[in-house]
């Protein structure tokens, strides 16, 4: 038998019970056929679509659960057509239809939304078993419509605590990605399953993969205001790592919102259909117990990292370099909320977007400047902007590459279609080139220069920064790029190896 340690797709069966074929087989949605619940899937698009409307949700509610879940799926259109399916399941209905079994899709969602469900499948099922905006069919309510419909009998597949009953009455009981508990109801009941139908990944590789960790590399940008200052102090260092931790825990938090709401999207697209919440792998509830847990961890690591403000004053340095701020709890505010405004609306709006992107890599720099307490110049904070404006733009080139080899016009939820692919190419390579440029003002300003022995060893960063930003942008026309810049860059060789040859140059030039 598969258990929650496995990965994978299997139908494990226990020979001591043969296929009763002359009941009626009756499938569960929620959990079963679907590996997500669809109710919340409504819920996350309705929130995403309208942001108002929770504020009826109490009306709603009144009208008992089979009334909420009719208002929610009558105003948000999940397609049916990517829902996550259960595909060894799936594969087996087919089977015993070609058997000429009966089958009925028996569910507690709205029978208006279970059709939709049904239809897609063409003739696989034979009926619809579903609540009616008045009668919620779950339970006991669902066990009287089985046994009032299927005198002789029934065969029920189900998932949760609410199938138990349903079950322990079925003929030969099957289960699809059972939970815990009823796994263990069942132990209790004696009740033995005849087949089960796993199809889910691992938890760890699951969880790993919903904080997003590989996107953690991002906020190492925190350290970079503190070593260009060359201050290596204990007190500065301890306090970049509480930073970069809190805001790391702070990014995946907004990561898991941005996901949830995006369920939808990230399901008609080919590699992002993959994601936990979108492939059905782990409940949104959990994602949202993540979120609260992870922004505690953010404020509590945020309360720690020392106040550093004390270590400079007011006074502008000869130097051009301005003052950082003088909370990292600000900047932390700051990032959280231009993320979430991100997530809620900013991401759909055209080139705003990018420039929001890139932002936000900004104010990591200066959040790592005020939890150091050093000050940042304002040449890397112009570096800092035009090169993650670049980065931006080849995201979301990458994206509308995909989008052409597999025959789309325009990316769901976003403010692009395939006819800007060059406009894009435009804006961000010369976004890229405007970072060299700034680079190279900085090294000739001499701004610096009581930092290195050898300033002028630092123009030979110049040639590897254009080497890495044109391969880049030539891998992105390719199509070889991966979406995520990041994921590319901590994933190649190439990267590491000039990553490598520039903090050569920058010790050289000591």
């Amino acid at each position: 038998m598969e258990d929650d340690r496995l990965s994978g797709v299997a139908a494990t069966v226990y020979p001591e019970a043969n296929e009763a074929n002359d009941v009626p087989l009756c499938v569960d949605l929620d959990g079963t056929l679907v590996k997500s619940d669809t109710l919340i899937d409504a819920v996350l698009l309705l929130v995403r679509q309208q942001p108002a409307s929770p504020l009826h949700w109490h009306r709603w509610v009144s009208k008992g659960r089979a009334g909420f879940k009719r208002e929610i799926t009558g105003r948000a259109q999940v397609d049916v057509e990517f829902l996550p399916y259960n595909q060894p399941l799936l594969e087996y209905l087919w089977e015993q239809h070609a058997l000429g079994r009966r089958i009925y899709l028996a569910t507690a969602a709205d029978i208006g939304f279970a059709q939709q469900v049904a239809d897609h499948f063409g003739d696989l099922f034979t009926g619809v078993l579903a609540s009616d905006g008045t009668l919620n069919l779950a339970g006991s309510n669902k066990l009287k419509a089985f046994q009032d419909r299927f005198p002789e009998g029934f065969t029920y597949i189900g998932n949760a605590i609410p199938d138990r009953t349903l079950l322990r009455e079925s003929v030969l009981p099957m289960v699809a990605n059972p939970h815990r508990k009823l796994r263990k109801a069942l132990q209790a009941d004696r009740t033995a399953i005849h087949r089960e139908f796993i199809d889910r990944r691992s938890t760890s590789k699951v969880f790993l993969k919903t904080i997003r960790a590989h996107q953690w590399a991002k906020n190492a940008l925190i350290f970079l205001p503190t070593i260009l200052a060359h201050d290596f102090s204990g007190r500065s260092l301890i306090a970049c790592l509480l930073a970069f931790f809190s805001l790391s825990f702070c990014a995946s938090a907004t990561y898991i919102i941005n996901d949830l709401l995006d369920i939808e999207a990230d399901r008609r697209h080919p590699r992002k259909r993959l994601r936990p919440f979108a492939s059905g792998d782990l409940s949104p509830i959990a994602g949202v117990a993540i979120v609260v847990a992870f922004f505690l961890i953010a404020v509590v690591l945020a309360v720690l990292v020392p106040h550093t403000a004390g270590h400079f004053s007011g006074t502008v340095q000869r130097t051009g370099l301005l003052q950082a701020p003088a909370s990292f709890v600000l900047w932390l505010g700051i990032y959280t909320v231009t993320t979430l405004a991100y997530s809620f609306a900013l991401k759909r709006m055209m080139l705003v977007d990018v420039i929001v992107l890139s932002g936000l890599y900004t104010i990591r720099l200066l959040a790592g400047a005020a939890a150091s307490g050093v000050f940042i110049s304002e040449w890397l904070a112009a570096f800092s902007i035009f090169f993650f404006l670049s980065l931006a733009f080849v995201k979301r080139f990458s994206e509308l590459e995909l989008m052409v080899a597999s025959g789309r016009d325009k990316a769901s939820g976003r403010g692009y279609g395939t006819g800007d692919i060059e406009q894009l190419r435009a804006l961000g390579t010369s976004s890229a080139f405007a970072a060299v440029v700034v680079l190279s003002m900085y090294i000739s300003n001499l701004t610096a220069a009581h930092l290195y022995t050898h300033m002028s060893r630092l123009w030979l960063i110049e040639p590897v920064l254009i080497l890495w930003i044109s391969r880049v942008w030539l891998l992105a026309s390719r199509g070889q790029l991966h979406e995520d810049p990041v994921v590319y860059a901590i994933t190649d060789r190439m990267s590491w190896l000039l990553g490598a040859v520039c903090a050569l140059i920058v010790w050289l030039a000591l």
